[in-house]
């Protein structure tokens, strides 16, 4: 299994080009400039990854010569990373780490200097995973899964699902290889999510190696529904040896699970699988399952038959792990035949194969060591890099704060003197602002109970008496005081309680009923958002309502009506009043000959009340009248929107 595990990580870092090779060595004659021709050589040597590694580093080594003549680093960086992949698929890890890691370095200097570039974040996580590669193929578990972590986070902000998926599959492995089963099933899960999502061919592995973590668990059910997933993913996406490393796996669960007629069955379907693409390695795997499984059901013949297939194919291919394998169970079935002589034979076979394996893993963990050292060395010295540049920068930027520093003060100096100079000509004009502000205030608050409608509610009260209209002119003299108290109590407070304004207008429209003989109706609510200390300048919503009954209901025909409502919205006070009166532009008509003087600076001075109130508060404060319509266009009156600040008792 481990020459199919290492094809799968392999692929992992670098995808093939959708585009055959012979296209892109076609193209690159037409290349326009330098730089299309650098990055299309670095697909020609990724294209070449599945067939000839020569090629990928001919290729390869061409793209880092003139990436590097025209300056061009993220063509270097993807060159680097080829060349590393070609020292992978010739057996050559030194080599490949060699230059995975000045990738890497330089990946991360362009990525400290512009981490939005997209290439650059890819070039950095593929330089992460190829070192992460690189340490698993030598057993370095632990480097490898620091690498794959470093590369995963990076996958994970770009839209590369492939690549995230595969690389999820790798930090699975390698937990796997580390007995930590319940990582690996958490890494392979999400791997699983993702390639089924964006359609990866390599979806089945994945679902494989979930299958693999529960059967190691004994947890027959969910190995045996995974293996089955994995077997219907195959179906999608053909993979000859995959499919013959899940049979070797599903053999094993029905043997496992007590199926051994099944468990043949299986592996013979393996050897069909594994012979149909000429994969030796596969077969001679799947011949020591058979050996194995004949020797437990006591089939010594059958049992020997496929553990001397398996052993002539081990030695074909050079596997020495096989090889151990195949004669300790030659010995183990001669000494079940009774042969003592084969069986020693086989067993001292079995030695030196065993002493070889090890000395060939001694040398190799020699030659980790070595590739240890030699990265540690590298390491060691970039981060010395790193930390001169960042002591630099450092220096520079301490530099650039002290010179900022010195132009602010200079700045804020400057500021302060023109902010002197201005205050002064802003203490003068403020002054003069509130003094027109007091004569303003004084003049509205004269203003608001019009004169005409003081002698008006005078001469309806002298009418009634006359008219011995005592209780009329009795309850119309009594609002009338009334209104007139609250006018004169609150003519001096810059913010009333909501509740007094709206006495004040009830009063107020009471009175305008008497007088004009009950000819509209109306009503006042208030939204129970609005609390109790809600304030509002006092006598402010008075000349728009009896603007709506002079001049909008008493030259109507008819009943009419006034609505009048308070609600909050956001930091917003919104006061509206509605009528159904005859409209602004009727009105407007009849009119035009005979406008109050008094009304128009009510309203003016009320305007102006409203931008006052805006400079003082910095929030939103105006008026918008509208004439209503219904559906087919027939005036139905006006609406007139006060929008304020929401203000309360205590901040007067």
């Amino acid at each position: 299994m481990k020459q199919n595990l290492l094809a799968f990580l392999l692929f992992i870092c670098t995808l093939a080009s959708a585009q055959s090779v012979d296209s892109l060595v076609a193209q690159l004659p037409k290349s326009k400039n330098d730089i299309d021709r650098a990055d299309l050589l670095n697909a020609v040597s990724d294209g070449y990854k599945t067939s000839d590694a020569s090629k990928v580093t001919e290729y390869a080594g061409k793209a880092l010569d003139l990436s590097r003549r025209i300056k061009y680093k993220t063509a270097e960086g993807n060159a680097l990373l080829n060349l590393g992949t070609a020292g992978i698929l010739t057996g050559n890890y030194p080599k490949a780490l060699e230059y995975f890691t000045s990738a890497q370095t330089l990946f991360e200097n362009e990525y400290s200097a512009n981490p939005k570039d997209v290439k650059v974040k890819a070039g950095l996580a593929k330089a992460y995973g190829s070192i992460g590669i690189v340490f698993s193929e030598q057993s370095n578990y632990a480097r490898a899964l620091q690498f794959h972590l470093k590369a995963a986070p990076l996958y994970e902000t770009m839209d590369e699902p492939l690549r995230l998926g595969r690389v999820y599959n790798n930090i699975g492995i390698v937990y796997q290889s580390l007995h930590n089963d319940f990582k690996a099933l958490e890494y392979f899960v999400k791997a699983q999510k993702i390639q089924e999502k964006s359609a990866d061919p390599t979806v089945g592995i994945t679902a494989t190696n979930i299958g693999n973590i529960y059967l190691g668990q004994k947890n027959f059910a969910k190995a045996f529904e995974y293996y089955s997933k994995a077997r219907n993913m195959f179906t999608g996406f053909p993979n000859p040896r995959g499919l013959g490393e899940l049979l070797n796996n599903l053999g094993s669960y029905y043997q496992q699970t007590g199926n051994t007629l099944k468990a043949r069955e299986t592996w013979d379907e393996a050897i069909k699988v594994f012979n149909s693409i000429e994969d030796k390695f596969g077969t001679a795997d799947t011949y020591a399952h058979l050996a194995k499984y004949y020797f437990s059901a006591d089939n010594l013949d059958e049992s020997l038959n496929y553990a001397n297939r398996s052993l002539a194919l081990a030695k074909e291919l050079d596997i020495p792990e096989q090889v151990v394998i195949a004669e300790k169970m030659l010995s183990d079935i001669y000494t079940k035949k009774n042969d003592p002589k084969m069986a020693l034979l086989h067993f001292q076979n079995y030695s030196i194969a065993k002493d070889s394996l090890n000395i060939n893993e001694n040398i190799r963990k020699s030659v980790q060591a070595e590739m240890n050292y030699e990265f540690d060395k590298r390491e060691a010295l970039q981060k010395k890099e790193r930390e001169k540049r960042e002591l630099l920068f450092s220096e520079q930027s301490k530099r650039h704060i002290m010179q900022t520093f010195f132009i602010v003060l200079f700045i804020l100096l400057l500021f302060g003197i023109v902010f002197l100079i201005y205050n002064r000509l802003q203490l003068k004009k403020t002054l003069t602002l509130e003094k027109e502000l007091a004569e303003y205030e004084q003049k509205a608050l004269h203003l608001q109970m019009n004169p005409h409608f003081v002698f008006n509610c005078l001469g309806s009260i002298s009418s009634f008496i006359v008219q011995n209209g005592t209780d009329s002119a009795i309850k119309y003299l009594s609002k009338f005081s009334k209104l007139m108290r609250l006018t004169l109590e609150y003519s001096k407070e810059s913010l009333i309680p909501i509740d007094k304004e709206i006495e004040g207008l009830r009063n107020y429209l009471e009175l305008e009923q008497l007088r004009f003989n009950q000819i509209f109706e109306f009503s006042i609510n208030k939204s129970s958002d609005i609390e109790d200390d809600t304030a509002l300048p006092p006598l402010l919503l008075q000349p728009f309502v009896e603007n709506a009954i002079i001049h909008g209901l008493v030259p109507k025909k008819g009943q009419g009506r006034i609505d009048i409502s308070f609600e909050l919205s956001g930091d917003n006070l919104i006061c509206t009043i509605v009528d159904d009166g005859i409209g602004i532009d009727k009105s407007r008509q009849m009119k035009e000959q005979s406008v109050s003087v008094h009304k128009s600076m009510a309203l003016d001075i009320t305007k102006k009340r409203l931008e006052m109130i805006k400079a003082f508060t910095s929030r939103k404060a105006d008026v918008d009248i509208t004439e209503r319509a219904d559906n087919e266009g027939h005036v139905i009156g006006t609406q007139v929107v006060l929008t304020l600040p929401v203000q309360y008792i205590n901040d007067k």
